[in-house]
């Protein structure tokens, strides 16, 4: 599998790259960022976070915005942050012109309707060719794997965890859609990817997957009071409800004044990696 470095610059002494790369799984070029500590130039192989980005996103918001490097040049953390959708010519689109489906909306799904089933496959393109890509190109310890992302990313990352927990040690999310099946956004995605079958959207839905159970031994979730879809798109008290019940540990910080930006993502992200870099050790 060719991969080419499109750019490269030094951060906190170490390297952060952004590269792309034709995806067998998408039918499309797909680019990513990625961060190689300083640790990395001396041998050996580091943990890895993940990072799924939310909706319009690429992976530049966080690389550009996210305020990562210094913790993880500290911890020796490599991060990875994907790209939310297929995309260029020939990609599908929402017919409606809408922001929250298609382009930079991939839910981290395999959609199974047409036109989408064709390019929008990043339920694969995420769990399997892309860490087969880096793990071969880069100091990568599969064993030490860790995942967290924001809102639809959020979503992502605490589905991939509950049905992978034997790959992720830990997992966290920044203000994470966590009950899809239950919220405008989740309806609308979930239904245009996967269609009406109600059963496929629970394995896509991380409230309905603990429900169903899907275990990981403890959450760290970031949210704050101020996010403009927290109340009808976010439903954090759904979560916290199905950890009650399932008896799986899980830290919900509200945090006063904060919203649904990377200006909350960059406050809080240095907390998020140095959790995850405790139990990655």
């Amino acid at each position: 599998m060719t991969m080419e470095v499109t750019s490269e610059a030094c951060a906190y002494g170490g390297r952060q790259l952004v590269a792309k790369h034709m995806s067998a799984s998408t039918g499309t070029e797909m680019i990513f960022s990625i961060f190689l500590p300083p640790q990395a130039e001396h041998g050996g192989k580091l943990p890895v976070v993940w990072y799924l980005s939310g909706l319009t996103c690429s992976p530049m918001n966080v690389t550009e915005k996210g305020e990562y490097r210094q913790a993880c040049a500290e911890l020796g953390l490599i991060f990875i942050a994907p790209d939310t959708s297929p995309r260029g010519e020939g990609v599908s689109d929402d017919p409606a012109g809408g922001w929250d489906f298609g382009i930079g909306a991939g839910f981290y799904v395999d959609a199974t309707v047409e036109p989408f089933a064709r390019h929008y496959r990043m339920w694969t393109y995420v769990t399997d060719e892309l860490p087969a890509l880096v793990s071969e190109a880069f100091p990568v310890d599969m064993g030490a794997q860790a995942i967290t992302g924001h809102s639809m990313g959020g979503h992502g990352a605490l589905t991939m965890a509950l049905r992978h927990p034997d790959r992720f040690r830990s997992v966290s999310a920044f203000a994470p859609i966590v009950a899809p099946g239950q919220v405008g956004w989740g309806n609308k995605a979930l239904g245009g990817y996967l269609g009406e079958d109600r059963a496929e959207w629970r394995r896509h839905d991380a409230v309905a997957l603990i429900e169903d159970g899907a275990r990981v031994p403890e959450i760290l979730v970031d949210v704050g009071n101020a996010d403009p879809f927290l109340e009808q798109q976010l439903r954090p008290e759904l979560l916290e409800k199905a950890c009650a019940d399932a008896d799986i540990k899980l830290e919900l910080n509200r945090r006063e004044g904060y919203d649904h930006s990377y200006y909350f993502i960059s406050t809080f992200m240095a907390d998020h990696m140095r959790w995850h870099s405790e139990r990655l050790r």
